[in-house]
This record gives C-alpha cells, structure tokens and sequence, in this order.
C-alpha cells in the first residue's frame, strides 16, 4: 500500500467551502471536463447531531492509456462512491470515496477534510487529503509497486488541479452569493417596493 497526503489552505471560510463543496464538478469548474455525471443516491439529515449524510455516485471518463483499458475490459468510463459528513455544529466537512472501477485490482480509498484554519477560523478553512492506495493484482511485488507508485503520482497531478479548479469554483461562488445580497439590499431600499407592499 501507498499514501498519498497534503494539507493546504483556502482563502475562504469554511461556511464558503462547505457551500461550494456542492458545486465542486459543475461548470464554474474548468479542471474537470472528465466528470461526465453526479448523481446522488441519498441524503439525510441525522436529528439528533444535525449532521448531513449524502451518497453520490461519480462518473468520469477513464483518463488510464488505452492500452491499459484495452486490456482490461475497455471501458471508458469510471464510477467513484462518495459518501460525505456535513457536521454544522464541529463546522467539519469529511468525504469519503472509493473507486467502483476495476476494484479487484487496485482499491483506492480517499478522505478528505474541510474544517476551520486554526490561525484564522473565521476567514479560512485547512483541507486536509488522504490517499491509500493498493494495487490488488496477482504477480511480482515489484508490479504492484510499480502500479501504485503511477497511482500516487497520479494524484499529485490532480491534487494539484484540483485545487485549481475548486478556487474558480469558490471565487465564483463569492461573485454569485455577493450579486444576491447586492440584488436583496436594493429591493430593501427601494422606496417603490416599500410603498407596493403598504
């Protein structure tokens, strides 16, 4: 097995991030014309902790080398389960996800964490990425190492994009929330509207 890890930080709050989380794969989202469907399976809400439970289902078209797809099956599309924790009171967002493609020869398990920066709670949010990936195929040591090692550095690529991405997602989250509280103060202010609801 190999890990892949990283920490960073976002220039938003975490009432921003959790928000926007939602609108991760849309198309404010340029870094990922490779997700071809979101679909959502459940949501809940748990009474007693108010926490959100949601199960999405994500398709991407394979980024592996045709070759490869070739060879195992030819499939051009992958599934990724996500399921993920939305606690408002801890203010902690936790994703978990797991690939449902080619799951007998290479598990990887993801979670990743939005919560608070811890030097400046209200302003910023620390994301925290956790990768652990197994290449589950029979043979030689040295071929599943070799296949987890493309893994890992796989994701040090996206992560990086990911990144990328999800900040055109938050940037233009901010215009759009901004627009609405801009649009709601000049019907409050509007003496017209005052004087048609009198």
């Amino acid at each position: 097995m190999k890990i892949f890890q990283q920490s960073t930080e976002f220039d938003y709050s975490w009432e921003e991030v959790s928000t926007s989380n939602w609108r991760k794969y849309g198309p404010w989202n340029e870094k990922t014309p490779h997700v071809i469907a979101v679909d959502t399976l459940s949501r809940t809400v748990d009474p007693n902790t108010g926490i959100l439970r949601t199960e999405r289902l994500i398709t991407c078209k394979q980024n592996a080398p045709k070759l490869v797809t070739s060879i195992l099956g030819g499939q051009d599309t992958s599934l990724v389960y996500e399921t993920s924790y939305v606690d408002p009171k801890a203010k902690r967002v936790t994703l978990c996800s797991m690939n449902l493609t080619w799951a007998d020869l290479l598990n990887v398990r993801e979670t990743c964490i939005y919560e608070p920066s811890a030097s400046s709670p209200t302003s910023k949010t620390n994301f925290q990425q956790r990768a652990e990936i197994t290449a589950l195929c029979g043979g030689w040591q040295k071929i599943k190492n070799s296949i987890e090692q493309v893994t890992v550095e796989r994701f040090q690529q996206n992560a990086a994009k990911g990144r990328e991405g999800f900040e055109m997602v938050l940037a233009m989250s901010r215009r759009a929330f901004q627009e609405q509280r801009d649009i709601l103060r000049l019907q409050q202010d509007s003496r017209i509207l005052q004087e048609i609801r009198m």
